[in-house]
């Protein structure tokens, strides 16, 4: 489990509009492309602050691909940076407030506690 780089992938998807708007119209390529070009970027990605051991595993690849947060959940993303790229990415699907969320949460009813753990 590659924790780290799914919620920073998260984290960072969910701070730039047109990154959001690239992952809701093409997941499966916004996550090559970001696995790709800014895993391994350290400090703001400056270049000379890269790593190379940075990538998620087939099964987190799949599940932001496919937009899969209970997965992600699963998996052991931190769940609020899922719900609140996932804000971003479906509340404006919605006709009434908080839908996206409440059905977010239904998809998760099924989880008991303890819920996964979420340390990076």
């Amino acid at each position: 489990m590659s924790r780290y780089v799914v919620d920073k992938f998260l984290f960072t998807a969910d701070r730039d509009p047109e990154l959001v708007a690239r992952y809701r119209a093409d997941p499966a390529s916004t996550v090559a492309w970001w696995e790709r070009e800014h895993a391994n970027a350290m400090l703001n990605g400056i270049a000379a602050e890269a790593s190379t051991w940075c990538g998620f595993t087939d099964e987190e690849r799949r599940a932001l691909a496919t937009q899969d947060h209970v997965a992600l959940f699963e998996l052991g993303a931190h769940p609020f940076l899922t719900l609140t790229l996932w804000i971003a990415l479906f509340e404006q699907d919605s006709d009434e407030p908080l839908a996206m969320q409440r059905g977010y949460a239904a998809r998760l009813a099924h989880c008991s506690l303890p819920h996964p753990d979420i340390t990076t």
